[in-house]
């Protein structure tokens, strides 16, 4: 396969795998995508009850090294149906009200998928002070033009059907992806790329390197928390996104300078382990990566910290993508970001030693 054919084997994949509705809960038909793609690239792999997918690659070796990522995205579930017919939601993860009304969405009954829209009252009706209401939770809702609860429930819509955004991905400037959900699923797509790259470089690894794609971050870091526990792995590189802050409203004083375009972000903080981010520090200083620098008082709230404290702790380390208007419909990712993450952890893993004790003292 020539170098141009598998850019385009790739950007196919990052489609079908984003364009993919994957809400938290209901991963597991991206999970599919996902390991149908990587399975040339890897030795093995398992998927748990919630899940969770693990690619394999040496599966005897005792030292083990995970990259992983996360697999779900935001979404709503139906909570209430009108007897006119009209729908009213439950957040599943972070999902914000401000952007839902004028948007069109994707109902996952039992029938099939429903289209809908978030209604919301126009202009002229909310002139008075009194009538101009901000979208909250108690007042946004869908309608997917029905006129009564019984033609809903005809649908195959019912309490519990999960809700995502239609928007799809697309390319901004020749620069950016854009689209729903890159939080965090593009980073399933970077360390699908990881293996990938290891498999046609022929390259052996001294130890056993599980890629994992895990389930049901949004709501708590629950996924990665079974995985971490599963593998008991001795080192663990994690990927997801963080903000970039240079878009009008943010406040670098509080949210850190980011710029999505000038590289990864490595993390200080309790839950990452120092040596493993030095090592990161050295690996892209060597290898001419670009990096940018950030600091968490606490938790990273990444599955970062799940892995970290768990199995009596795990040496782990967060490499974050600069990503703009997280949990909307339009995240925007630099491709340039998304490549030097990749080459990253791929330069990471070449350079690292099987048994490599990370403990700051003996």
């Amino acid at each position: 396969m020539s170098k141009t054919q598998k850019t385009q084997d790739s950007q196919d994949f990052l489609k079908r795998y984003l364009n993919n509705a994957s809400p938290t809960g209901f991963e597991s038909a991206g999970q599919q995508i996902w390991l149908d793609y990587l399975k040339p690239y890897i030795d093995d792999h398992y998927v748990d009850a919630y899940g969770s997918v693990v690619g394999i690659v040496n599966p005897k070796a005792e030292y083990k090294v995970v990259i992983e990522a996360h697999s779900d995205e935001i979404s709503w579930f139906v909570n209430y149906i009108t007897e006119s017919g009209y729908i009213y939601v439950r957040r599943n993860g972070g999902s914000d009200p401000v952007i839902a009304p004028s948007m069109r969405v994707n109902i996952f009954g039992s029938k099939g998928v429903v289209k809908g829209i978030f209604g919301w009252p126009a202009i002229h009706v909310r002139h008075e002070k009194d009538r101009d209401p901000m979208p909250e939770m108690k007042n946004i809702y869908i309608d997917i033009g029905c006129s009564s609860r019984q033609e809903v429930l005809d649908k195959g819509v019912d309490v519990g059907s999960v809700i995502t955004f239609a928007d799809e991905m697309f390319e901004l400037n020749n620069r950016y992806y854009v689209g729903r959900a890159l939080d965090n699923r593009i980073g399933g797509y970077m360390i699908a790329q990881v293996a990938r790259k290891l498999k046609e470089a022929k390259k052996k690894l001294p130890f056993g390197l599980y890629i994992a794609n895990c389930v049901q971050e949004e709501i708590g870091l629950r996924g990665a928390e079974m995985v971490a526990n599963a593998i008991k792995p001795d080192v663990a590189i994690i990927t997801d996104v963080c903000h970039d802050t240079q878009a009008p409203l943010y406040n670098k004083i509080i949210d850190g300078d980011f710029t999505a375009g000038k590289g990864p972000v490595l993390t200080f903080g309790p839950a990452v382990q120092t040596n493993v981010l030095k090592m990161l520090f050295d690996v892209a200083t060597k290898k001419k990566i670009p990096y940018q620098r950030a600091a968490v008082s606490r938790s990273t709230g990444t599955d970062t910290d799940s892995f970290a404290y768990s199995n009596n702790g795990v040496a782990s380390a967060l490499i974050s993508l600069p990503l703009k208007y997280m949990h909307t419909t339009v995240e925007m990712v630099h491709k340039e970001d998304v490549e030097n993450i990749i080459n990253l952890m791929y330069e990471f893993l070449v350079q690292l030693k099987s048994g490599h004790d990370f403990r700051y003292f003996k």
